[in-house]
């Protein structure tokens, strides 16, 4: 699409803004549950389009998980409200605070997860009377485009738009952070993405909100039993073949059964089916481009010179990664210090534990974290010594959607999900009666 063709679709937003708005709570909410439905009733649809274009499995952890996910994320948003609250009420007066749509909301979204993120930028923006302008990555553009074309049977004309293109004639997202008229960006991508969205917005004062990279560390305590975490460290990693911003990239492990943890990692990883994601005894797939195949590889050789190679550590054909495994690595090594977004963990033997945390809060980034212990209390208490938005106990990158999830430092600003998730959304206004 054009720069005109973008303008239509923000001039089409623009005017039926007003008329979604002025709809009521439960009339939003109903068409948010339609829409949740439309995912259900499309689900394998939808999921056979996403794997052909995205690679992930339909089985596992893959497409067929992730429309389940948007079905039942739409749902649960669609339950969510934000009702005027009375901040006083007394003989000096009567002080109410609501919450009013921002406008029109233009939503960037990546490649890896094309339905999951857009209904998590979508329809928390539609519940309280946005209009959305969206841009799927061109790399994956198909199942979001199709998702629009379903939703256009419940929803008012106007009050979704899909614009696609493939950035080189035309930077569509370039042009929306810059957009006049879109009153809003949420964003998920790279940091340095993110960085060129702010700077665009700039001129216009959007508001954002960004979900940026992560170099996510998870810490093993010494008490951890390896063989229990072993599963729930491997899914924590390479949940969509470690194309996940939220995805365990750095993992650190007690001297005292750091072997034992490897060993166990090995064990669960080498059993893996890994192939055509359209073949149903498919558990992993390939990655989804060149260009993140090649970063991976890049990172993966240094790794292998730097380490020692458990598991994987070879290129396989076409775009297929096999799941890597590399200890004797540390701060200071690319594969640590960058977010590698693909099937090759790190591991990382320590001796203190102070000194793994300060060695895990060592990065800009700050997205999510985990520690993995027998002993929860001892666990939590350690948790909030990283610096990150998220922390997991003995599991990794368990978003949920009554439970705010955003970045700190590089990795973002603002929070998705649950009703601080839905209040950035909107903006506030104060009644003084």
């Amino acid at each position: 699409m054009t720069a005109a063709d973008l303008d239509r679709a923000v001039a089409r937003a623009r005017a039926a803004q007003p008329g979604w708005a002025a709809a009521s709570d439960d009339q939003r909410a109903e068409v948010c549950r339609a829409l949740a439905a439309l995912l259900t009733d499309h689900s394998e649809e939808l999921a056979r389009l996403l794997t052909q274009e995205q690679g992930k499995p339909l089985n596992g952890l893959g497409s067929r998980w992730e429309i389940g996910g948007a079905a039942a994320w739409a749902g649960y948003t669609a339950g969510l409200s934000l009702p005027p609250k009375v901040l006083q009420d007394d003989a000096a007066g009567r002080v109410e605070l609501h919450r009013k749509p921002v406008g029109v909301v233009g939503s960037i979204t990546p490649w890896n997860f094309p339905v999951l993120i857009a209904i998590w930028h979508i329809v928390p923006a539609l519940r309280v009377g946005n209009t959305v302008v969206m841009k799927p990555s061109p790399l994956t553009p198909l199942a979001a485009l199709r998702f629009v074309e379903l939703a256009s049977a419940v929803l008012p004309a106007g009050v979704l738009t899909i614009v696609t293109g493939d950035d080189r004639a035309v930077n569509l997202g370039a042009e929306m952070s810059s957009h006049p008229g879109i009153d809003k960006i949420v964003f998920t991508g790279s940091i340095a993405t993110g960085r060129q969205v702010m700077r665009s917005a700039a001129g216009t004062l959007k508001r954002l909100t960004l979900e940026l990279g992560g170099n996510d560390a998870g810490i093993v305590l010494p008490d951890a039993d390896p063989g229990l975490i072993a599963e729930g460290l491997f899914w924590g990693a390479f949940i969509n073949n470690g194309q996940t911003c939220a995805a365990l990239k750095r993992l650190y492990v007690h001297d005292d059964i750091h072997d034992q943890v490897c060993e166990a990692l090995v064990e669960y990883t080498r059993n893996i089916p890994v192939g055509d994601g359209m073949d149903e005894a498919s558990i992993l797939g390939p990655l989804q481009n060149r260009m993140q195949f090649d970063v991976v590889s890049g990172l993966v050789a240094s790794a292998a010179n730097r380490g020692q190679v458990l598991l994987g550590g070879k290129p396989g054909e076409g775009l297929f990664f096999p799941p890597t495994l590399i200890a004797g690595l540390a701060n200071g090594d690319p594969l640590v210090d960058r977010e590698q977004f693909g099937p090759a963990l790190p591991i990382i033997r320590y001796t203190d534990i102070a000194g793994a945390v300060a060695a895990a809060n060592d990065n800009p980034n700050g997205l999510g974290g985990s520690v993995w212990s027998s002993d929860p209390d001892a666990a939590r208490a350690l948790a909030l010594q990283l610096e990150c938005g998220s922390v997991w106990i003995n599991k990794h990158g368990a978003v949920q959607p009554n439970a705010p999830f955003g970045g700190v430092k590089s990795s973002g600003m603002g929070v998705q999900f649950a009703e601080e998730g839905l209040a950035e959304n909107t903006v506030a206004q104060v009644v003084f009666g």
